[in-house]
Formats: structure tokens, sequence, C-alpha cells
């Protein structure tokens, strides 16, 4: 008799033993989907992670339900890098599971499953074909000596950081690269940080590859992302896979080559649910896996790869030159302390910044304004009291929207009514304080009223093509001025945009995090290089409070290298990364005075294993989200150590914790390399 040992689509740690049926004994292999029931009466989609004949000592044991296919749906190698993801991340196979298959691959009952079965199509969507193929560009001297240089590292280094500057033609090097290995047989995965990127790269990447490309993010709808994935496990995959971060989990035969572009982005950290991974990071060792190089491209590097390839651990080409020669921008300090004084400003703009834009608008130029903060205003205020509303669930006050007329949890997602009247004093009149993405744009509007605009928020691009419309209205000059997030800063490239402005630099400066100039810096000289793409110099406009200071001098000077000294020597003498490797532990209850009793006695514990290493707990800035308080635990372990023990000796104090009956409603997740 043979039995099964699977993974259930659920945040369990363990496999589950099931026996297998005599007809399904020729045909069930590891990787294969099957049907198992679990409890009394729920019926799930598993995975099977190993076929043996141990009987389990179990006084029932119940049958696999139904076999789903016969050719696995998980490759060998895809296990592999799941059982590497749950170990290094400290999740379970289960998230591993959830986040690696598309949806309808694994539909939790048996009727829904066989439903789905009937209804799918071999769907791989029109938007990946076009009519003709054509030839590469030339590359320009500049790039082709990149080209060469990023040839000759892999002669020695599996992975190299291509470190150039904005416009300097990186996805030209990038599809010389592609067309390279496709050449040679191999497949190449091209990894993205942002949606809003791949609608522009895409049609670039037809042109050349066709019908050899398949596209994959999470704004595909199920189908699609589901013909994609039975694609690569079939005998014709595609060659080329352009993709979010969820894309290295599709299978892949062949893997030659892995592009990371804009490797800096924060964008490829999962953050929730569960596994936290970092695309990047985990592009690595799936590119390790099957032998491939991996390529890590950014104008701002991460000090993580950038002190990886000093050490000459990583190979490192460098590309100072603009496409075409083009300068970067300039630009220019606003201090906003002195204009406001002087009452230089109107809104949140500078006379200069609208001067700057008048002129840009009279040229038939366009413009990009980056506010990180969505919404109308930060919080309403009663101008009473003082009195400001915040969310019953979590620990924030709400943002207003105006459009929605809306206050709004940007944690939970819960909205409010507007009220009428202060519940604290009665008083009618409401004051809004800061300033979001939709403010921007209606006083953009009131100062230039001739001007259309459009506006890249989350709020605006919900649906599955708000990013392409948005995109390529601007790119076809249907709007004049762009106003975003941190969206606009990914790389996005428009020939006309003369003029950036920067509303308020200081927002992310002031952010409790010791990453917080190293995220400046990168943002800021992103979303700078977006200015004078093509046709001629550009201009930036950086408003600050903090004219002066170090960080802010840098990103003007594009001095990285200085930026990245100085903060270097602090990460060393704090140890922090790239010294260190950080895990951050939390735990939740939605008793507050119990949690932080919890909490003392988790980091007791783990101050008895690890010493100093062990930092808190502390409430982070946002203590209680969706009606559960928070409490972190940061601990910092040196890169020599084994992440195997301490993923051992934390998994062993977590089941301490969670044994005792006080501990009951406790949830513990944990954080590895948070970003």
């Amino acid at each position: 008799m043979l039995f099964a040992d699977v993974i259930l689509p659920l945040p369990l740690h363990d496999t589950f033993t099931y026996e297998v049926p005599p007809e399904m004994e020729s045909d069930i292999k590891r990787g294969c989907r099957v049907v198992v029931p679990f409890g009394t009466k729920k019926i799930y989609t598993a995975i099977v992670m190993k076929v043996h004949g141990e009987r389990p000592d179990f006084d029932v044991i119940k049958p696999i339900k139904e076999l789903l296919e016969t050719t696995p749906i998980a490759t060998e190698k895809q296990l592999q890098f799941w059982e590497w993801i749950s170990k290094y991340y400290i999740c379970s196979m289960g998230d591993v599971y959830k986040a690696a298959i598309p949806g309808s691959l694994k539909p939790k009952d048996e009727q829904a499953i066989r439903e789905k079965n009937r209804r799918r199509k071999n769907i791989l969507g029109d938007a990946f074909l076009s009519d003709d193929i054509t030839c590469l560009s030339p590359l320009s001297e500049a790039q082709g000596k990149a080209y060469d240089e990023i040839c000759t590292s892999f002669e020695t280094h599996k992975t190299t950081l291509l470190h150039g500057v904005t416009s300097s033609g990186k996805t030209e090097i990038y599809i010389h690269l592609i067309d390279k290995y496709l050449k040679e047989g191999k497949q190449v995965l091209y990894l993205l940080p942002e949606i809003a990127l791949t609608t522009q790269i895409t049609e670039r990447l037809e042109r050349v590859f066709h019908d050899r490309m398949g596209v994959y993010h999470s704004k595909f709808t199920d189908a699609q992302r589901v013909a994609v994935y039975q694609k690569q496990l079939s005998d014709e995959p595609f060659q080329l896979i352009l993709g979010v971060r969820s894309s290295v989990f599709l299978p892949f035969n062949n893997l030659g080559l892995v592009i990371v572009d804009e490797e800096h982005e924060t964008s490829y950290k999962q953050q929730d649910p569960a596994p936290r991974y970092h695309a990047r990071n985990a592009a690595l060792v799936l590119a390790n896996m099957f032998g491939a190089h991996t390529l890590l491209g950014t104008a701002t590097p991460s000090f993580e790869v950038y002190h990886a390839a000093r050490k000459d651990r990583y190979g490192y080409v460098q590309l100072n030159q603009r496409y075409k020669d083009i300068q970067l921008p300039t630009i220019q300090i606003v201090d906003l302390k002195e204009a406001r004084s002087k009452r230089k400003m109107k809104g949140a703009f500078s006379f200069e910044l609208i001067d700057a834009i008048r002129e840009a608008l009279e040229n038939k130029e366009q413009v990009i304004l980056f506010q990180n903060r969505r919404g109308y205003s930060n919080f309403i205020e009663c101008k009473n009291c003082g009195w400001v509303p915040r969310c019953e669930h979590c620990d924030v006050s709400l943002t207003y929207h105006k459009k929605t007329d809306q206050l709004t949890c940007h944690y939970c997602g819960y909205t409010y009514k507007l009220p009428e009247k202060c519940p604290a004093c009665e008083e009618k009149h409401f004051a809004n304080k800061g300033l979001g993405t939709e403010k921007v744009e209606d006083q953009i509007k009131d100062i230039f009223p001739e001007a259309t605009t459009l506006r890249m928020d989350l709020d605006t691009t919900r649906s599955r093509t708000s990013y392409e419309n948005i995109i390529n209205e601007f790119a076809d000059h249907k709007a004049d001025i762009l106003i975003g997030t941190q969206m606009v800063t990914k790389g996005l490239d428009f020939d006309n945009v003369s003029i950036v402005g920067i509303l308020d630099a200081d927002h992310l400066l002031h952010q409790p995090d010791f990453r917080s100039y190293e995220r400046t810096f990168h943002t800021l000289s992103q979303v700078a290089g977006r200015a004078g793409r093509k046709h001629r110099q550009g201009k930036v406009f950086l408003q600050t409070r903090n004219a002066d200071s170090d960080i802010i001098q840098q990103i003007v000077n594009n001095d990285y290298w200085g930026m990245f000294f100085q903060q270097m020597t602090e990460r060393k003498d704090f140890h922090y990364p790239p010294f260190y490797r950080l895990i951050d532990v939390y735990l939740r209850h939605r008793d507050n005075q119990l949690l932080g009793h919890l909490a003392d006695d988790m980091a007791e514990r783990l101050r008895n294993v690890f010493g100093n290493r062990v930092l808190g707990p502390d409430c982070p800035p946002v203590s209680r989200i969706q009606s559960l308080y928070i409490r972190k635990i940061m601990i910092k372990i040196e890169h020599g150590a084994s992440i195997e023990k301490v993923r051992n000796v934390l998994t062993a104090i977590q089941n301490q914790m969670l044994e005792q009956t006080v501990a009951h409603g406790l949830t513990i997740h944990y954080d590895v390399d948070p970003m």
C-alpha cells in the first residue's frame, strides 16, 4: 500500500499523510494535485510532496478522493524552490503553495474543481502577440561597451550589477542579452517591480520577441495566469517571461538568465500575507538552482547589492552616459521655510515651480508632480477643539478622499462617512490637514485651468487596465501634467517631460527607519530622472524644509557614493544590513495588556539564546491593525550564522509560547530581511 504526504493551501507547517487508492498508485507522482478531505467536512486541493510505503502511526488514515492529473503541476525544481522559500522566510509550505499557484488551480471544494476543469480554456491572451518582428536596435558605443563588460563579467560571476544612470538605455542592453540567451536555447525571466512598468516595456519586447514572450502579473485575470502557467509546463513554453515578483514561482525548464530591473525597489518585497519573500533575493536562488546568470540593473543600487559588488561577490559594470548624450536634469532646491515666510507659495507650489510649469505648458512640454501620499488630505481636524477622526479598528487617523467624500483607513480599508459635526464639541467646521495627490490635482487645476491632468495612485489604478490607460494617455500627450505617488518614480519613460516637481521631500526623510536616507535618495533620484528624457536637459524642483541636509545635497549632486559611504559607517557601527541580517518577529492579539506580557515573555526566551542580538519588544508606528494590537521584536544575526538553526530556535520558542493556555488568540509571524 502507498501513502502520500501532501501540502494543503493552509498556513500549516506540516505535511499531511493520506492513503493512495490502488487505482491511483501507478499514476500519482510528486508535484501532482490531489483532492483530499480535511477535518470533518472540508475538502482541499493539495500538492503531493512525497509518495512512500511507510504507514504512519495513526488509527485512521483517510484516502485521497481524486487525482487531478498524472503530470505534475509543480516541477521538481519548483518544489525545491518552495522548500527554500519556506525555510529561509520562516513560513509554512502551505503559504508558499498559495502564493505560487494561480487561484483556479487550487479550488477548495470538489464541485468547484470539476466546474473549473469543464470550463477551462487555453487562454494565452492576444496582448502577447504582434504581427511583425522588429530587428534589434543598434547599441550606442557606451551601451555596447557595457554589454561586452557584462558578458565578460558572467565568465567569472554568476551575478552582475549594472549600475547605469537614469535614461542610459539599460533596457536596450537587456534586450540584446535576452536575444543572446534565447539563441542559445535558454529561457529568460525579466523581473520588474511594478505592473505599471510592464505596460511600457511589453510593447518594446513584443516587437523583437513576438510570441516567444509571456507576461505574468496580478492584474491579469486568473484564467490568463493559469494559461501562462500551463504553457510553461508544456512542451513549448514561453522562452521569455516578463513579470513582477510572483513570476519567480512559474515553472521553468531551462532557465539561463534572470534580469532584475530596478533591483533597489522595495516593491520586490512581499509584505502581507506570507510568504514575505524578496523577489530579487529569491530570483538569485532560483537562478543558482539552474546554474543561470543574474543581471541586477538600477541607477541607484541597494546597499546590499552594491556592497556585494564592492566585495567582488558580484560583478560590476557601470554606465554613466545617458542615451544620446542627454544631460542629467538640473535640480533646484526650493527652501519651503523661506518660501512660506516670504509668502512665495500658492498652496503646495512655490512661485519658482509655478513659473517653470507655466513655461513648460507654453512650450507644449509635460510635467510630472510627485507627492507620496494619496487621498485629499492626511486627516481632518475640528477647527474648534482639535478632534481628529480615527479608525475604529486601527491605530491611525483617517485619510479624507474628496472624490468619494469619505474618510478611509489606508491600513484595513474601512470607510467612514464624513461627520456633519464634531462628536466632541458639536461644531461643524473642519480643516483639511496635510497634502495628498487629490488635493495636488485640485490646486494645480485652480492655478492652470487650461491644463489637462492625470493622477496615478492606488485609487486611480485599481482596475486591470488602469495603469496602461494612464501611461498611454500621458505618453500620447493627451494630458499635460501627471500627478502621482511613488508609482511615477519607477522607470517610466516619457519623451516630452521637461519639469519634475517634488512637492515635499521631507515626508520620506522623517520615516522612523534606518533605511530612510537610502530610500529618500533612491526615490528622489529616480523621480528626478523622469525629466529631460530625450530632447533636452530637464529641470527638477525639489521642495524641502531641510535644504542644507547632507542627503538633499547628495541628491542634487547625484552623489550616490558619498551617501553610500556615509550611511555604511553607521550601518556597521550599529549592526545593520548589509553587515547583519535582520529578522522581525511580530506578535498580535486583541488584548493589548496581555500582548505586552506575552511579548516580554517571548523576548526573554529569545535573549536566553541570542543575547544582546535581541531588541524590543516595541510598539511599531502603527500598533493596532484590524483590531489586533501589535508588538515587534528585532533580532540581528551575523551573516555567518546558520539560518536553519535560527529558524529551528524560533520555531521551538514559538511552539512554547502557543502551548500556553494564556496565549489563546496569539499569532506570531516573521519578516526575514525586512524592508
